[in-house]
């Protein structure tokens, strides 16, 4: 599910903070100056300029000017923007969380040109405005406070409320919980190219039933928390995209027909490289068919310009386009093409499109999949992407040329074996690359594009892969089943290993369609929960990825688990399993599996159905029946439970508990939002049903991530390292 284990939540923050938060108004982060010749940064409380290739550094904003008349202390900036001329600065500050990230706060307005330091929505709730951004004219800010959206005069200070009607229920230019979760939409409003008008979401989820979840810990009498949340087989909450009139505060409804009863989904929307019309990502509810559409902006019609269809899913945009995740739309040949994926032909390739989506090139060609668009160099004709067509496990920056002929040419350099990120410069000019494998701790260096030079001369990564340390016992391995798949594993082997002895087993899993754990990454064998020193005392420790993982290995792999879930990924990896159990150093009695969430999941279908072979699991905050979960998720993968109910029941691991006859430890926390206590009471009495014995913990009001609350994480390392060691004793014999 999309609640990706919390080892995949390590390993994507540390990427979100490396690239993504320029955009995201986080902390630390790096923003390309418009020319993309130099980038912001925030360092020890102060704004610095960077002018490549020197690095010659500038103070742009000081501790002083960042200090509010009347206050002796300068903002804690979280996060910063600018305006399109680079003459204001958009400074993010008091922030709080609204379910998974930190986006809302207080904003706060310096111009250059004047020197002044001015908060914006003064007037409104204290850390309550969410979103703000200039103008494209840089004259004006627009928020979303308290679920309305607001317009502000940066000269004068004048507000103008734009809607009137929103609430919990009722949202403005932003969303509700599953959007947020499961499509990453976040940012519900975009400014017009000429700032007359602003386009925006509403949703409407006052007929989307609240879970309630229970507080017991916060107050002497517990109280309810309402989240919005429909399970599968519910519909979703009806959608709407207007453009309001900023002068006016007028908005036009765009026409976007929706199926009644069944709803349908938007996931996208932008200005379509003018001011006149909207492009809009529309997808019917089993999200296998994408409709583009574009919108008059005056009129709200509407016409599809661009459909695909899968007899699976489509996979939605942040799988391939990181920067959507506060906006965007990839233009081209001065907005008559913009650039869009698709799995048609078997692999994940990129197109160019044209505006009425009569005519399209394919640009990247070959059996391999684009993983991730890193930038568009149109002056000179190249895409940049990255790609791993020969090792699944790994990460490479590749570009070729937008008019689709000849090969791609590999980027990264040779010798570098690993996995790759990089911020590319608006023009491909520079990037901010950063490296990693198994042996080789993160290292980042500055580059110069396409030849990729290092810009001080020796290149830090080559030092770094010289100096580290190979002997780690991490090896990378291929194990083929009885069913001749294939699998990508990574093991680590105890430290002063004997082949004549036999050692416990630790499988790590996660299975659904949002992890790879497999990844020539460094950490990437950490088990963060394990108090210790795994290899030290003795256990081999494995992950393998099966098929349905969003590895980069072709359409077939990724969507063979269509309405599979708890079965084709449980064969896979206990059939994974018995092959390595055939190992003459592997201790067939002493096997143990363990996972969070969906791999929380998949530790108690392993364990369920196939007893023979998992001796010992823990499990973490798991779906316990995927009835309960979300129904963008589990609906993308599973269909509608309405239409093949079957599938959800033999999915799901209640239905096999009466089969287990190992040792089950099973934690949740009561104040998960993602994967909803009452999946634990239903495994409970279902174990319960059958005289099942098995140890559970709960961790009251603690989130799915179960991190909240003193002594948390050192009571969760304690319990899971001790139920191993006693149930799956360490050591060779």
């Amino acid at each position: 599910m999309s609640c990706k284990s919390i080892p995949a939540i390590k390993w994507l923050i540390t990427i979100l903070i490396v690239f993504v938060p320029a955009v995201l108004f986080a902390q630390g982060a790096i923003k390309w100056t418009k020319n993309g010749n130099a980038y912001y940064r925030f360092e020890e409380g102060e704004l610095g300029m960077y002018t490549l290739p020197q690095q010659s550094k500038a103070i742009v904003l000081s501790k002083k000017q960042l200090t509010p008349e009347g206050k002796t202390t300068p903002l804690n900036v979280k996060g910063f923007g600018f305006s399109a001329d680079e003459k204001k600065v958009l400074l993010f500050t008091n922030t709080k969380k609204v379910w998974r990230l930190n986006t809302r706060g207080d904003y706060w307005v310096f111009d250059m040109n004047t020197g002044t330091l001015k908060q914006l929505g003064k007037n409104r709730p204290a850390a309550s405005l969410m979103f703000a951004k200039f103008s494209p004219d840089g004259t004006k800010a627009a928020y979303v406070s308290e679920y309305n959206l607001y317009v502000e005069d940066l000269a004068s200070g004048e507000q103008t409320q734009l809607t009137q009607d929103g609430n919990r229920k009722f949202i403005n230019g932003t969303f509700d919980w599953v959007y947020e979760e499961e499509f990453f939409c976040r940012d519900g409003f975009r400014w017009s190219p000429d700032s007359k008008h602003i386009a925006y979401w509403q949703i409407d989820a006052r007929k989307t039933r609240d879970y309630l979840m229970v507080n017991n810990t916060d107050s002497i009498y517990p109280f309810a928390v309402p989240v919005e949340y429909p399970v599968a087989g519910e519909p979703p909450s009806p959608f709407k995209i207007g453009v309001v009139n900023i002068a006016t505060a007028k908005t036009q409804w765009m026409d976007i027909p929706t199926d009644p009863v069944l709803q349908s989904y938007a996931p996208r929307m932008e200005w379509a490289a003018n001011s006149n019309e909207l492009i809009v990502q529309h997808m019917n509810r089993h999200q296998n068919q994408s409709d583009l559409r574009l919108c008059n902006a005056q009129t709200g019609a509407s016409q599809v310009i661009y459909t695909e269809k899968d007899s699976a899913w489509i996979d939605i945009l942040p799988t391939w386009d990181n920067d959507y995740t506060m906006g965007g739309w990839d233009w081209i040949n001065g907005g008559k093409e913009f650039i869009w994926p698709s799995e048609k032909d078997g692999w994940r390739h990129l197109y160019r499109i044209t505006r009425d989506g009569k005519k399209e090139v394919r640009i990247t060609n070959g059996n391999y999949d684009v993983m991730e668009i890193s930038g568009i160099d149109e002056k000179n004709g190249y895409v940049y992407f990255m790609a791993s067509p020969n090792n699944a496990t790994q990460k490479y920056l590749y570009r070729t040329k937008l008019t689709g002929k000849g090969t791609p040419e590999r980027v990264s350099p040779a010798g570098q074996e690993g996995t790759h990120e990089y911020s590319l410069s608006p023009a491909a000019t520079y990037a901010r690359h950063v490296f990693s494998n198994y042996f080789t701790s993160y290292t980042d260096e500055w580059v110069s594009l396409p030849d990729h030079k290092s810009l001080n001369g020796a290149s830090k990564i080559n030092e770094a892969i010289a100096k580290a340390d190979k002997s780690t016992g991490i090896e990378f391995f291929k194990i083929k089943t009885t069913d001749g798949v294939e699998m990508d594993g990574w093991l680590v082997k105890p430290k002063n290993f004997d082949s004549t002895k036999k050692y416990p087993v630790v499988f790590y899993v996660y299975t659904e369609p949002w992890g790879q754990n497999v990844k020539d990454q460094f950490g990437i064998t950490d088990n963060f929960l394990y108090k210790g020193d795994m290899a030290a005392d003795g256990y081999i420790y494995i992950s393998i990825d099966n098929r349905g993982t969003p590895v980069p290995k072709g359409r077939n792999w990724r969507k063979v688990i269509y309405r599979n879930i708890g079965r084709v990924n449980i064969r896979d990896q206990a059939m994974a399993a018995k092959e390595v159990c055939k190992w003459p150093f592997v201790d067939t009695s002493r096997i143990a599996v363990w996972g969070w969430s969906g791999g929380g999941s998949a530790t108690l279908n392993l364990l369920f159905q196939y007893p023979e072979i998992y001796k010992t699991g823990i499990s973490v905050a798991a779906v316990g029946s995927i009835f309960t979960y979300d129904n963008i998720y589990q609906e993308r993968y599973m269909g509608l439970p309405q239409e093949n109910a079957e599938d959800y029941i033999q999915g799901s691991p209640i239905t096999h508990a009466k089969n287990l006859k190992g040792n089950l430890l099973y934690i949740h926390g009561s104040g998960d939002d993602n994967v909803h206590y009452q999946n634990a009471e239903l495994l409970l009495n279902e174990l319960i049903k059958y005289n099942k014995q098995f140890r559970f913990m709960s961790y009251p009001n603690r989130t799915h991530s179960i991190s909240e609350g003193e002594g948390t994480f050192e009571h969760l390392s304690t319990l899971f390292t001790n139920y191993l060691k006693q149930h799956c004793e360490p050591g060779g014999r």
